[in-house]
């Protein structure tokens, strides 16, 4: 049991965690503390870990520390440091899955123990992290239905955790663990991260977090309960002086005890209160407390002996060290560590250390740990904390830790190349290293995904190059630049930028052309049509192949592919898209480590032409890669291309899954464009997953249109087609026609031409439902013509559909449902299941209205079995509000079982299908067949499906 002292006040929040307590896996599923220093968080904490013990919980505690906010996932490893490692291996794969990934995130993080909060995002891949937010989630569901009557998961200080934890616990609060696990943090409010308050308060206003600010305690509650038989003119300025917050209450208490004489408060607050407990310390002891300071979780003896040197050697180090613990200043962890008691005192001791000895101390343990052979990323805190100025041995440390930390943490190398630059001496014999460097660190922003910071710092690089420079540096800096723009949508700047470059006299090297050449490719079609830089991306690829530079054949090959795919051109679309598989096929990964970006091109292409199985595959293996270290902007183009195509095939869990990882990025990255591109993606898959009534998908259209601006772009035009969408679903078809109109203008030109028939149809079904007929007809029509020219399955399957409701309104349900049954197979053919399920649906409604009640039954059937297996909510939530036909009679002659298993023949089901439906083996299904065929006079099994048809009712 935890060992508890009395809780003092706080009635009314145990009364609300007690019911949290008795139905753990319902929301909410996190309990946010909240509270000033030193106001009972930590007790309140305790408390609720007993009562969840006496009522059978696992309970799991974890504590974040200011100075390890270099860990990534520190507090959530040190909960996991109390799992009974039985039980753990009793899960296999889950924990295993999270120690990997944890382990992933982790590597190679260079040790930071008394880092400020400003440093703490130095130091962990954050491609990683989001691998570990699904291993955990995955871990804590198995030991949440492992461990009894459930999980509490306890983490105190959670305002110092390391940012990796912050973005799991922001997962995990939009993601509610569907099991009966509770996690309950404290943290101080005014020290909050701002992510980490925004992820909590969303909590609060989805009903998955509950919210607990501790206030003062009332003066009775302190004094009756924590100062019993004060004096009440004492117990009154106490209590004045520590403004009901018990922790200052019993500091004062404790110095009043102590018979110490001065104000009630000392000059220098809490810190000089906690303080006050080194003051009986000898000057070797101070000493020894000064290094654990600084030393943090390196704090080892052989580390404390190199700073502190007593004059007595190791017995008088191991004495001092009793002295301390004794004091219950210091505690022993495993591995031979020493900490102080607290981060607050370790905090304290920190500060108060001289800013001259303080270096010294760090300078010593940066010699100490080099001579242990310790790695640059271990040293370089320390090294960074002794710097006084330029010392070339110094900067070459921390150059060692930027290069060691490049690919696996490049955060890290961004953070010790801004060191160096800071301490760099700004002359002209050093311009030339601050340029390289600068240009270095603008590389390692980006790959994190600090764009803005990224772009910022090149557009300093390329102003302060000589206009006569032939460095090469220039066009490396401009086509980064011009890429940070890019993302950041600032898509006229970067062409500007890249014109401007490749206008220079004299012309940039032939390689140097390629990559600007390509950047200009990349970003021109998103401000100009793509016929405006067809020729220049033509020339990008003809002088990439005259170089021998594969790599960049392949982009330009992707840019070319997309652009001609976008723009509706889908022979040349065609053309180029298998010219560009090729190339990048047969590259390796090591060749497109550094530009990864083709293979999200090359998948939206074949998207668009509606190769989904390519489509994903090349988006699967350019994840793979930007999992690697690739950049981490990347990654949302990556996840919305394979979760727009899993959605298109209605496999709508996995679409959700996908889209909302690539959420989690674009949040962090800060581009306002990515942002409302993957909120409108997100919306498109939420339109199809969430039931009818639904309005999560029109909320996300709206942030995306919020995020997207009075922008024009490609992506601009996309974010406002869903959202005619969304509003179309959300029953409002006046707002859903505006947003189409404001997407494409008047004439409709600026809809994506690939994609128009299917955008079209939210404007058909917009004008139906407010009885504009012709409208309807009108742009009904052009979706006819702009089908037929693409040559698109799904495409023609939304021109049929626009024609159905065109006739649906005119009262002709025949001809319509003819139309939508035409749809379904078009859409089938190409694998688009979502649509052929709601082409089947809606056309089984038109049929029954045109008198048909057999086929109806059938398309409905169908229909509605392929919207289940997909976790379409929409089309099942749809198919429900027209009510299935009753059962049908049996075809004369059939046994029941028979008849069932020719209905679902009829219904389209493969053999083995069959088999799984009824648990029975496929050859008995089989022999049925046989009996079916022998009775009916039927000899394949489209004749049969007609048959059974035929006696539908």
């Amino acid at each position: 049991m935890t060992d508890r002292t009395p809780l003092v006040g706080r009635e009314a929040e145990l009364d609300r965690l007690d019911a949290v307590l008795d139905g753990p896996g319902g929301p909410p599923g996190v309990v946010d503390l909240t509270g000033a220093a030193g106001i009972g968080k930590s007790r309140l904490l305790t408390e609720v870990c007993g009562r969840a013990e006496e009522r059978g919980l696992t309970v799991l505690r974890g504590r974040a520390t200011e100075y390890e906010r270099h860990i990534p996932f520190r507090v959530f490893g040190d909960a996991f440091a109390d799992l009974d490692p039985e039980l753990l291996r009793g899960l296999g794969a889950p924990g295993a899955t999270w120690a990997a990934s944890a382990g992933a995130a982790a590597d190679g993080i260079s040790a930071n123990p008394a880092a400020d909060p400003a440093g703490a995002g130095a130091g962990v891949s954050a491609v990683d992290r989001f691998a570990a937010h699904r291993a955990t989630a995955r871990l804590l569901t198995a030991l949440g239905g492992r461990t009894g009557a459930g999980l509490l998961i306890a983490l105190d200080d959670l305002h110092w955790a390391d940012p990796a934890s912050l973005e799991l616990l922001d997962h995990l609060v939009r993601h509610p663990l569907r099991a009966p696990v509770v996690i309950v943090v404290a943290r101080r409010d005014r020290q909050t991260a701002p992510s980490l308050a925004a992820a909590l308060t969303r909590g609060v206003d989805t009903g998955a977090v509950l919210r607990l600010d501790l206030g003062p305690l009332t003066e009775r509650a302190c004094v009756e309960q924590l100062a019993p038989g004060l004096p009440p003119g004492r117990a009154a300025r106490l209590y004045a002086a520590s403004e009901g917050n018990p922790l200052y209450f019993l500091t004062l208490l404790q110095g009043q005890g102590q018979g110490r004489s001065g104000p009630a408060l000392p000059p220098g607050g809490l810190g000089a209160l906690l303080l006050d407990e080194l003051t009986p310390l000898s000057a070797a002891q101070r000493r020894t407390a000064e290094a654990v300071a600084v030393l943090g979780d390196q704090a080892t003896p052989p580390l404390l002996l190199a700073l502190t040197e007593p004059a007595s050697g190791p017995e008088r180090l191991d004495a001092d060290l009793g002295v301390l613990a004794g004091r219950d200043l210091i505690r022993p962890h495993p591995g031979g560590v020493w900490s102080l008691r607290h981060p607050v005192l370790r905090a304290a001791v920190y500060e108060d250390t001289g800013p001259g000895r303080r270096a010294a101390l760090h300078r010593r343990a940066a010699a100490a740990l080099a001579a242990a052979g310790a790695p640059a990323t271990v040293r370089a805190h320390h090294v960074e904390r002794a710097l006084t100025g330029w010392e070339p041995e110094a900067a070459a440390v921390l150059l060692e830790a930027a290069e060691q930390s490049e690919t696996t943490a490049p955060a890290s190398c961004a953070h010790w190349l801004e060191v160096v630059l800071r301490v760099l001496p700004d002359t002209p014999g050093h311009a030339a290293r601050r340029r390289d460097l600068m240009l270095k660190r603008a590389r390692a922003l980006s790959v994190c995904g600090e764009l803005r910071a990224s772009r910022d710092l090149l557009h300093e690089v390329i102003a302060g190059l000589p206009a006569d420079d032939g460095s090469g540096v220039r066009a490396a800096a401009v086509t980064l630049c011009a890429s940070m723009e890019r993302h950041l949508g600032q898509y006229r700047a970067s062409v500007a930028l890249l014109r401007r470059a490749l206008s220079r006299r004299p012309a940039p090297a032939p390689a140097d052309a390629v990559a600007l050449g390509l950047e200009l490719g990349s970003s021109a079609p998103h401000a100009l049509p793509f016929p405006a830089v067809r020729a220049e991306v033509l020339r990008t690829l003809e002088l990439a192949r005259a170089l021998g530079n594969e790599p960049a054949a392949a982009g330009a090959l992707a840019v070319s592919a997309l652009g001609e795919a976008y723009e509706g051109n889908t022979a040349a679309a065609r053309e180029l898209t298998d010219r560009a598989a090729a190339c990048v096929d047969a590259l390796t990964d090591r060749d497109l480590a550094d530009q990864c970006e083709p293979l999200a091109r090359l998948g939206w292409a074949e998207f668009y032409l509606e190769r989904y199985e390519d489509a994903e595959r090349h988006a699967d293996r350019g994840l793979a890669i930007a999992r690697r270290g690739g950049p981490l902007h990347l990654l949302p183009h990556l996840l919305m291309c394979k979760a727009i195509v899993h959605t298109h095939a209605c496999r709508l869990p996995s679409a959700l899954d996908l889209i909302d990882e690539a959420e989690s990025i674009a949040r962090g990255i800060g581009s306002d464009e990515l942002l409302g591109l993957v909120l409108a993606n997100k919306a498109q898959v939420l339109i199809a997953a969430r039931p009818p009534g639904d309005v999560s998908a029109l909320a996300a259209a709206e942030e995306a249109v919020a995020a997207a601006g009075a922008r024009s772009s490609w992506w601009t035009s996309l974010v406002w087609c869903v959202m005619s969408y969304a509003a179309l679903h959300g029953g409002d078809p006046v707002r859903a026609r505006s947003a189409m109109l404001r997407a494409g203008g008047p004439d409709l030109a600026g809809l994506q031409p690939s994609m128009r028939p299917l955008f079209l149809e939210a404007l058909v079904t917009a004008a139906v439902t407010t009885g504009d007929l012709a409208g309807a007809q009108e742009w009904a029509a052009l979706a006819g013509r702009d089908a037929e020219r693409l040559g698109l399955p799904v495409q023609r399957a939304a021109a049929l559909r626009c024609a159905g409701q065109v006739l649906a309104g005119s009262g002709r349900p025949a001809a319509a449902a003819e139309r939508f049954a035409r749809a379904a197979e078009e859409a089938g053919r190409s694998g688009a299941v979502l649509w052929e399920a709601q082409s089947l649906l809606i056309g089984a409604s038109l049929t029954a209205e045109a008198g048909d009640p057999a086929t109806a039954s059938a398309m409905w059937r169908r229909g509605r079995r392929l919207a289940e297996s997909g976790g379409a909510l929409l089309l099942t939530g749809l198919a429900d509000l027209l009510l299935p036909p009753a059962p049908p009679p049996r075809v004369p002659g059939l046994t029941p079982r028979e008849h069932e298993i020719a209905t679902l023949v009829a219904e389209g089901l493969t053999t083995p299908a069959i088999a799984a439906r009824l648990y029975l083996s496929p050859r008995t299904v089989d022999t049925h067949l046989s009996h079916i065929f022998r009775k009916t006079g039927v000899t394949t099994r489209s004749a049969l499906a007609a048959l059974t048809a035929r006696h539908l009712p």
